[in-house]
């Protein structure tokens, strides 16, 4: 019986070697690694064109991000097609081993691979963002940098590279900020005592953030007011909704209409909602008025009886 088995084993590789030669054309092989270079060397090309087309041009940005994403597209696509009919033989017998138990084996392989493919496709039809959009998912915020066929890249604004499998965006939750648009919505809070001047900390907040230079004004620029509860304290909460002019100056918006409404409440003493920055009345106690007494249930009478 061992015998017999140790007889089998290298029968079924020598058959197992032969249908992998005969798969593969060994003379198209070679080809297909110059195809996979020129397409490396293009999508390369490609990108360094249009950074710095998008650097002087910045009105054209979101549409040749666009046009990038479709071109990697058909790039991969061309180049794995290209690729497979020089480097396989795909005649009646191969198609009939492949579609065979190797065929279930690479199913189950591959099964997230096809997957993602699948929803690269989808997202490249349905579009629920673009390359350049601002997005948040599964907790992650930041730019799309890139649409592939297998993965979505994501750069945070903590410079950090974050891929996601196309497949997470059919069960996921995306948000996108702009929207193929160069202006996103920006919102900034500020919190006031109830009992400062609201009014003018509203139109100080107003005023600064219509003379930044990060504005884009063609857009509504508003300030809103609510009552609410902070660290147990009741304070005015005043929204400031406005559109910064390019996604890449988020966060300079912020900080520029932050620090410059910080100053103009301290230069008209408006001060937040505590109470450890106001001055406390030093109450001296003298005792009780002339005639009463304190008992120690409480209750004060004129004979200082309980």
């Amino acid at each position: 019986m061992i015998a017999f088995l140790f007889q089998e084993v290298p029968k079924l590789d020598l058959e197992q070697l032969s249908a992998l030669s005969d798969l593969i054309r060994w003379s198209g092989v070679l080809t297909s690694a110059v195809v996979l270079v020129a397409a490396w060397i293009l999508l390369h090309l490609a990108d360094g064109i249009v950074e710095r087309l998008g650097e002087n041009f910045a009105q054209w940005r979101m549409t040749l991000n666009k046009l990038r994403a479709v071109y990697q597209f058909a790039t991969y696509l061309i180049t794995t097609i290209i690729v497979l009919l020089l480097s396989l033989r795909l005649s009646g017998p191969v198609l009939t081993f492949l579609g065979g138990t190797a065929a279930v084996a690479l199913g189950f392989a591959f099964k997230d691979l096809v997957a993602s493919l699948v929803a690269g496709v989808v997202i490249m039809i349905d579009r629920p963002f673009q390359v350049g959009d601002r997005v948040s998912f599964g907790g992650y915020y930041g730019d799309v940098t890139a649409i592939g066929l297998r993965s979505v890249r994501l750069e945070t604004l903590n410079d950090d590279t974050i891929t996601i499998p196309n497949s997470k965006f059919f069960t996921d939750i995306a948000s996108s900020g702009n929207y193929g648009e160069l202006d996103m919505m920006v919102v900034v809070d500020f919190h006031v005592g109830a009992d400062q001047d609201v009014r003018r900390a509203r139109d100080l907040v107003r005023e600064i953030a219509i003379t930044s230079r990060f504005v884009f004004l063609e857009k509504e620029v508003m300030v809103t007011a609510a009552q609410v509860i902070v660290e147990n304290y009741i304070a005015v909460r005043l929204r400031l909704k406005l559109y910064v002019l390019d996604t890449r100056f988020e966060k300079e918006l912020e900080t520029d209409i932050t620090l410059r409404v910080l100053e103009a409440f301290a230069g008209e003493g408006i001060e937040p909602p505590a109470v450890f920055h106001r001055e406390a009345k030093h109450v001296e106690w003298k005792g009780p008025p002339d005639g009463l007494f304190l008992s120690r249930a409480g209750a004060l009478d004129e004979s200082g009886q309980a």
